[in-house]
């Protein structure tokens, strides 16, 4: 009979974002196990539905405060699951405050904790300093700690205190989402045209304040190459981004994703990431960028997976943070030098393809669970 993992996850198919899609990749990779998961639901009522084989339990959300969904009944269902399922082991992906106590109260002696923690909390005002106590605890119960890469071992993150009970699991991007299909040359081409044949910077990503568009808007005033950049996504400062922007070099596309994402990225020569804490604590997409050959700009984030991602001088090009002009500097060296760029641009698909994939994620995992036996 196989053991039974409840993944506790913030949300899950078909609600979209890097946790979720890891989420995903877990309970669908771990096929050694029984996966069972708990999450909140978006559409404001408890169901429970089958994803892929996964049984997804979804719990009405009454409220959001501070970022944080609240839900009245997430302890029953909980505590519910957990005497159903009777799991031998509970991973839980971080951050998630609001269920630890949950957790803790809901699991027994005998249940292994598995903490995934994606990123610590950033924000240290009033409210972690009510969190803490309980991140506290939820960190000395846990049985095993993974964090997404060793940068993320460090003195300003909470986990350092339980380094020897943490593993490394790195994430894994999905290749085949971004593998060349049939169509694609032409469809890549069409994007190149669309923008006159010059040279593309991309930035795909959440408008949101630690992406660091900002910076990217006042780097591209300082970027002699002819060029277009290209911003792609949305969120809450999508229409503030744009009123900044002044220049017709820098052009906005909304969302894109599945093909039209895929065709963005091989059409584009460098692949800007401009994030200014760690907050990014890995960079997906910066990972998705190198595995297509477009080459990465991004800053210095001490603590912060994306400078273990992609490697300075090997993989791509790494400067100071904040500093724009060393931005712009090195987005221009790589669409001048050729040669260096291509350099980059193999030494980047064959670091993610050997490292950053989602069958090596599922392996590393499943190691850590046989360990955990």
């Amino acid at each position: 009979m196989k053991k039974t993992i409840l993944h506790v996850a913030k949300y899950y198919y078909p609600d979209v974002g890097g946790i979720e899609t890891i989420a995903k990749s877990l309970a669908e990779g771990l096929s050694d196990y029984q996966n069972v998961v708990v999450c909140f639901a978006t559409d404001g009522k408890d169901q429970t539905d089958v994803v892929n084989g996964i049984t997804v339990h979804r719990v009405k959300v009454n409220f959001s405060f501070m970022h944080q969904d609240v839900a009245f009944g997430y302890f029953a269902a909980l505590r519910q699951l957990v005497d159903q399922y009777h799991p031998q082991f509970v991973h839980v992906h971080c951050p998630n405050p609001y269920v630890y106590p949950f957790v803790l109260k809901a699991i027994g002696k005998d249940t292994q904790l598995v903490l995934h923690w994606h990123s610590d909390i950033i924000s240290k005002g009033l409210v972690y300093h009510l969190i803490k106590p309980f991140e506290k605890a939820i960190l000395k119960r846990a049985d095993c700690i993974l964090a997404t890469s060793p940068n993320y071992i460090h003195p300003s993150s909470p986990i350092f205190d339980y380094k020897e009970k943490t593993k490394i699991v790195q994430n894994g991007i999905v290749t085949s989402d971004f593998d060349l299909q049939a169509g694609d040359a032409a469809s890549i081409e069409a994007v190149r045209n669309s923008y006159g044949n010059k040279k593309l910077v991309f930035f795909v990503g959440r408008h949101i304040s630690y992406k660091g568009l900002e910076l990217l808007i006042e780097a591209e005033k300082y970027i002699a190459s002819d060029c277009k950049i290209i911003i792609a996504g949305s969120g809450p400062l999508t229409e503030t981004l744009k009123q900044r922007s002044t220049s017709e070099r820098i052009v906005f596309t909304g969302r894109l994703s599945g093909d039209a994402l895929r065709h963005y990225v091989y059409a584009a020569q460098v692949f800007a990431f401009p994030s200014v804490t760690k907050a990014e604590a890995f960079g997906m997409a910066l990972a998705e960028a190198m595995y297509c050959g477009c080459v990465p700009v991004v800053f210095h984030l001490e603590g912060s997976g994306v400078n273990w991602v992609s490697v300075n001088n090997e993989t791509g090009m790494e400067v100071p943070l904040g500093d724009c002009r060393a931005f712009a500097q090195a987005i221009d060296r790589l669409l001048t030098d050729e040669p260096l760029r291509e350099r980059y641009a193999e030494a980047g698909r064959q670091r993610v393809a050997s490292m950053f994939t989602d069958k090596m994620e599922i392996k590393v995992l499943n190691d850590v669970y046989h360990d955990l036996c």
